[in-house]
């Protein structure tokens, strides 16, 4: 029978961690308060050590495998995940049929249907789950952005709960991984937007400090940064009567900051291409591209 069918029952699940590092460990502590004593895994056997309720480490991703109905793999990177998969100490290599995988890493999106067809030839399944805030997974804090078919996402989501404030099931395999890369593609272009108004707010006489003071002030809860998506996405025809007026503002208010960065001798390569492609920006067709 496999282990995600009728028996396994939601408090019967038995979960596996391979990696503690700041996201694995803190999974695992999650695991271990909401009554599910992790098995775990990493290469440095005193990694459990002030990870509360966190038993020492096995001696091989194997007997993770084998002592679990769901591991959670939470390595740096492509090449790990392939390590602690694989080969005749791999989770794979201890896993029964029935196993859910759920890679916690980030990785490209191709890297997850190749760890899937692995999974699929040993009897298991995979699940890409990315997560974020990274700081947060040991107070059940996390946000769980899960790609993978509906059956072994519902027949994982209990041990999801263990450790998610909240799970967002993207769609097929691989929507998860493509989220969380889109979410990472907002975390360092905002660096960089911050980079470039920092830069220019200083080099104009202006204490950064000061401008961290005005967004925080007028935005706090960062609603800007998806007010014009969301106005896409809760109504077209509204949004298309205003484009030629965000249009025109927003072309103006970048070329006063390329005409203030020309001044002070500041470069602003993300003010540029914003400018350059402000159509595209507002999701503007090209036809309608005044």
């Amino acid at each position: 029978m496999s282990r995600t069918g009728p028996a396994a029952t939601d408090l019967a699940l038995r979960a596996g961690v391979v990696g503690l590092g700041m996201i694995g460990g803190g999974v695992a502590v999650s695991l271990a308060r909401r009554g599910r004593i992790p098995a775990v895994y990493d290469l440095r056997p005193d990694a459990a050590e002030g990870l509360a309720g966190v038993p020492a480490p096995v001696a091989s991703p194997a007997e993770v495998g084998r002592a679990s109905d769901v591991v959670f793999v939470a390595v740096v990177d492509a090449d790990q995940a392939r390590a602690v998969l694989s080969g005749p100490d791999g989770v794979l290599a201890g896993a029964g049929r029935g196993l859910i995988v759920v890679l916690l890493s980030t990785v490209a999106v191709p890297v997850v249907h190749e760890l899937a067809k692995l999974c699929a030839e040993h009897g298991a399944a995979l699940l890409d789950c990315g997560v974020t805030p990274g700081d947060k997974a040991a107070e059940n804090g996390l946000v769980a952005i899960v790609g993978g078919e509906d059956s072994v996402v519902e027949a994982a989501r209990p041990v999801l709960a263990d450790f998610a404030k909240q799970i967002v099931h993207c769609g097929p395999l691989g929507a998860g991984m493509a989220a969380k890369i889109a979410r990472n593609v907002i975390t360092y272009g905002t660096w960089r937007a911050v980079h470039e108004a920092g830069a220019l707010a200083e080099a104009a006489g202006v204490d950064p400090r000061k401008l961290i003071t005005v967004v925080e002030a007028a935005d706090p809860d960062g609603a800007t940064l998806f007010s014009w998506l969301r106005m896409r996405l809760a109504g077209q025809d509204e949004t298309r009567a205003l484009v030629p007026q965000v249009q025109r503002l927003q072309d103006k208010d970048l070329a006063a900051a390329q005409d203030l960065a020309g001044r002070v001798a500041v470069s602003l390569p993300l003010v540029d291409v914003a400018r350059a492609n402000g159509a595209e920006t507002l999701a503007i067709p090209a036809k309608e591209d005044a």
